[in-house]
């Protein structure tokens, strides 16, 4: 019989509501579970819940939740199949992409799901994401970080959260879905990452969080004295989210001299697209090329989240210097990314 980790880190799934607000409340869930008979089905495999101590709404879920959830991960790795991570929403795609580069050498799935509406509500989405993603963990072969929601597995570095109040919560924008789940579950094997070449060795936990990091949205009127500001040291990397396919305001010299004088010293700058799906190609368009000329790295497809995560990760690898880490931004390394012209 498959055994499946279930590890609560909070969020919605797990909330009650007290004085007026849906707050996690530990010590509720495992008795919750036991009540559901689709749990005990002998279809799905046997599970075991292990909650954080202090339950978090996803809000509160950085770095250091991410090496907990990891180091759970690792602790419980030779005898488990399978993982699913509990999870708030709001950062789900966050802490997916940070695990998929943590998790050097994953060979067994590890499923992230929470809910738009808790458990304990009549018209909760909680059972079905629960239950398919304890069926999903304990008896496919997906050797990745997944984020399984309202009927698709998603490839966890390649989603992000794009509604608020629909139980269609996340999107993949740039790559199909790893797996429809209706009536039949239909997993795209064709689409799954083959085991991390790392994993001859076992798995490996990689650390995330000690290198100084950064995220900004450009907008029109941006003055170059705000992004000499968030450039300055002690900053090691940025992801820059600009316009279409990679475009920045080029009429203003010193905003290309601030990046300009960043790069120069070391800091690494990715671009994204502010746009949901497409790539950035800084060669299309003059402003594009202008920021290319500054030293900038780009994203290609990847989501602003998981471009936050690997430039962590990338930073925090021995043996890297500057450059390989400019190159492993632009290279595959879990499926995050498209290069162009593949399939």
């Amino acid at each position: 019989m498959p055994r499946v980790k279930i590890i609560h880190t909070g969020g919605t799934l797990g909330m009650v509501r007290r004085d007026g607000n849906w707050r996690p409340e530990s010590d509720l869930l495992a008795g919750l579970l036991e009540t559901l008979p689709e749990l005990k089905d002998p279809e799905l495999p046997e599970w075991d819940l292990v909650e954080f101590r202090e339950l978090l709404d996803s809000s509160n879920v950085g770095p250091s939740e991410w090496e907990r959830i990891a180091g759970a991960v690792l602790a419980w790795y030779d005898d488990f199949d399978g993982f699913v991570v509990i999870h708030g929403t709001d950062t789900m795609a966050y802490t997916a992409s940070a695990l998929s580069f943590m998790l050097e050498g994953l060979q067994k799935p590890v499923i992230l799901t929470g809910a738009q509406l808790p458990l304990v509500h009549p018209r909760t989405d909680a059972r079905e994401n629960l239950t398919t993603s304890l069926l999903l963990a304990g008896t496919s072969d997906i050797p990745e970080v997944c984020i399984y929601f309202n009927g698709r597995l998603l490839r966890g570095n390649r989603a992000t959260k794009t509604d608020t109040s629909s139980y269609i919560a996340f999107d993949s924008p740039n790559l199909r879905d790893l797996g429809d789940v209706g009536v039949v579950i239909n997993l795209h094997r064709e689409m799954l990452c083959g085991p991390d070449d790392r994993g001859t060795g076992g798995l490996h936990v990689a650390t995330l969080g000690r290198s100084v990091v950064g995220a900004f949205r450009l907008f029109p009127g941006v003055q170059a004295k705000t992004l000499r500001s968030l450039l300055a040291p002690p900053l090691q990397g940025l992801v820059l989210e600009c316009f279409g396919t990679g475009n920045a305001p080029n009429k203003d010299p010193e905003l290309l001299a601030a990046i300009r004088e960043a790069t120069d010293r070391g800091v690494v700058v990715v671009v994204v697209s502010q746009c949901s799906r497409g790539a950035v190609d800084l060669g299309q368009y003059e402003v594009g090329a202008s920021l290319a000329l500054a030293g900038v790295t780009t994203g290609f497809d990847m989501t602003a989240e998981c471009a936050l995560a690997k430039l962590s990760y990338l930073l925090e690898r021995e043996g890297l210097n500057v450059t390989d880490v400019r190159r492993l931004m632009c290279t595959p390394l879990r499926g995050e990314l498209s290069l162009p012209g593949a399939s």
